[in-house]
C-alpha cells in the first residue's frame, strides 16, 4: 500500500525514524499550529559522544501562556550555538564525512534565526538535499486534532516514547558509527549522525528500514 499523507511535528535535527517518514510518504504536513511543549524533538536532538548519547537542546524564549509552535522564538541563552557546534565537532570530527559537510552545516550555528520552526525547517530541508531526498513538505495552516486519511506521528516520534511500541514499522538498520566499537550501535540518533557517518549512502540506510 502506498503511503500518502503524514502529519509530523517540527523537529530539531530529528532522529532517523523521522526521516524514514519523510522518505516514505507522498505528502508531509509539518505541524506549526500546535501548542509548543518542551522535552520533545521540537527543540532537542540526540547525537553520539565519547560517553554515549548526548542530548542537545535549543533554548527558547519564555512566552505568556500557551504558545503556538510557529511563534516560538529562539533564545540566545547559554551560548548554545557554540556549545552545540563543539559537541558536533567532538562527536564527529573522526567520522568519514563530517569534514565534507562541516562548512555548510556550520552556517546554521553562525546565523541567528528568530523562530524555532524556521530554524528546524531550514535544517531539515538542507539535510534532505544532502541525502538526495525531495519530500513534499507543507506547513500546516491550522491545527487538526484527528487528521482523516492521514497518519499522525506528531506525538509518536518522541524522546520519551519507545519506537518499538509507537512505531512497529520502524526497524533500525545498523550502520557505521564512530564509537560503535566502544558502545555498540546506538539506534535512532539524530539524522546528523547518519549523514556524518554514511554520507551519500544515508539514503540506502533509510530505504532499508
Amino acid at each position: 500500500m502506498d503511503k500518502k499523507t503524514i502529519f509530523l511535528s517540527s523537529a530539531y535535527l530529528a532522529p532517523v525514524e523521522y526521516y524514514t517518514k519523510l522518505l516514505a510518504y507522498d505528502t508531509v504536513y509539518m505541524e506549526q499550529c500546535d501548542h509548543y511543549t518542551k522535552q520533545t524533538y521540537r527543540n532537542r536532538c540526540v547525537i553520539a559522544s565519547a560517553d554515549g548519547p548526548l542530548a542537545l537542546t535549543v533554548p527558547t524564549e519564555k512566552a505568556e501562556g500557551k504558545c503556538l509552535m510557529k511563534d516560538v522564538r529562539i533564545s540566545d541563552h547559554g551560548n548554545w550555538r557554540h556549545v552545540h557546534w563543539n559537541a558536533f565537532e567532538a562527536g564527529y570530527r573522526h567520522s568519514p564525512f563530517f569534514d565534507y559537510y562541516a562548512d555548510e552545516f556550520h552556517r546554521f550555528y553562525e546565523q541567528k534565526y528568530e523562530f524555532l520552526f524556521d530554524f528546524n525547517m531550514e535544517l531539515c530541508l538542507w539535510m534532505c538535499r544532502q541525502i538526495d531526498m525531495q519530500p513534499r513538505i507543507i506547513p500546516t495552516s491550522k491545527y487538526i486534532t484527528a487528521p482523516e486519511q492521514a497518519d499522525d506521528f506528531r506525538e509518536r516520534i518522541h524522546p520519551k516514547a519507545s519506537y518499538r511500541e509507537s512505531d512497529p514499522d520502524f526497524t533500525p538498520v545498523p550502520y557505521y558509527q564512530v564509537f560503535d566499537q566502544k558502545q555498540g550501535f546506538i539506534p535512532n540518533l539524530s539524522i546528523a549522525d547518519l549523514l556524518f557517518n554514511m554520507g551519500p549512502e544515508s539514503l540506502i540506510v533509510l530505504n532499508a528500514v
